[in-house]
């Protein structure tokens, strides 16, 4: 019996790193990929923080609305900081080595940050859905106490629904290879590395992926389709075309996102089809962060006027 326990101990700590392939097929057009994807990630990080910045600057701009969408914001820059800076370093070495335990705190936050991501997404649908369709209602139900509270349940459900398989993965056996075939530590590509029968582990973070994608999209299609119905019965079709507009907006955001992590997550097996996940991750953690501050706030009039305003301060103390 003691001979096997100090098997497993063995088996345990046999890796102590694990090596991030990133993307073998296009590494001789590394220089290229690394020079468009820190532009992308610069613009992310810059909207996301002018976004957090122009809120908390203008009085005119602390309702719940953008209270949600500074939160958001917050999270994103986290989300993809998590990430991009290890791909980024991948893109000019080829390889990068990451150990053991930054892996596991890796894989934690991106799930436990886009589980977060996904639920305020949820709330930001709900918030919109009061303020057009309830609008009599809306002040009292979204006072600064509720804001508060649905932004800490979001970032409290994420964190609790994802610490729970990413721990008991942790704990399983990995005794090579560590070639891991991702630019990131992900679930899936860590369930394959393992020498342990994973399934159960599998199984639960299936359920909870489920949970996470279908609760949330629920929440935003009800919210939406409220939406519609009473934007159809707006008097001025000005009124009309502006709201489809932006609804319109929302969603091409909401499908790229629900898209890829349905394709990556929501499945029972996650060793199946890694490679396709490599490109279908860099929607989440590329793409969608580059486009939300636009479609969110940045095409908004009351965010035009504040930029505007705030610049004019800047010139007027020049």
């Amino acid at each position: 019996m003691e001979q096997v326990r100090t098997g497993d101990v063995r088996n345990r700590s046999a890796v102590q790193e694990f090596i991030l392939e990133g993307f073998p097929a296009v590494r001789h057009l590394g220089s290229v990929f690394f020079l468009v994807h820190l532009l992308a990630y610069l613009a992310s990080i810059m909207g996301n923080t002018l976004i957090i910045t122009v809120t908390w600057a203008d009085r005119r701009l602390q309702i719940p609305m953008y209270s949600f969408l500074s939160s958001f914001s917050f999270c994103e820059c986290c989300f993809i900081t998590t990430v991009i800076p290890k791909l980024l370093t991948i893109f000019l070495s080829g390889r990068q080595t990451i150990s053991f335990a930054a892996c596991f705190t890796q894989a934690f936050v991106f799930l436990f940050l886009g589980a977060a991501v996904f639920f305020l997404m949820a709330v930001l649908s709900l918030d919109r859905y009061l303020a057009i369709c309830k609008p009599l209602h809306y002040p009292t139900i979204m006072n600064p106490r509720m804001c508060f509270l649905l932004v800490t349940a979001c970032l409290a459900l994420g964190f609790l629904l994802m610490v729970v398989p990413v721990i008991m993965l942790s704990q399983s056996s990995f005794c090579g290879p560590n070639v891991i075939p991702h630019f990131f530590c992900d679930f899936g590509p860590l369930t394959n590395l393992s020498c342990s029968d994973t399934t159960s582990v599998e199984r639960l973070f299936f359920g909870l992926a489920f949970f996470v994608l279908f609760t949330s999209l629920i929440i935003t299609i009800i919210a939406y389709s409220n939406i519609v119905v009473t934007v159809v019965h707006l008097p001025s079709a000005k009124e009309r075309q502006k709201a489809f507009s932006t609804c319109s907006s929302h969603l091409i955001v909401l499908s790229l996102m629900y898209g890829s992590c349905v394709f990556i997550y929501v499945k029972p097996k996650q060793t199946n089809g890694l490679n396709s996940n490599r490109e279908a991750a860099l929607v989440n953690t590329v793409v969608t962060p580059l486009l939300n501050p636009v479609i969110y706030t940045l095409r908004n009039k009351q965010v035009h006027q504040a930029l505007r305003d705030a610049l004019s301060k800047v010139k007027l103390q020049k």
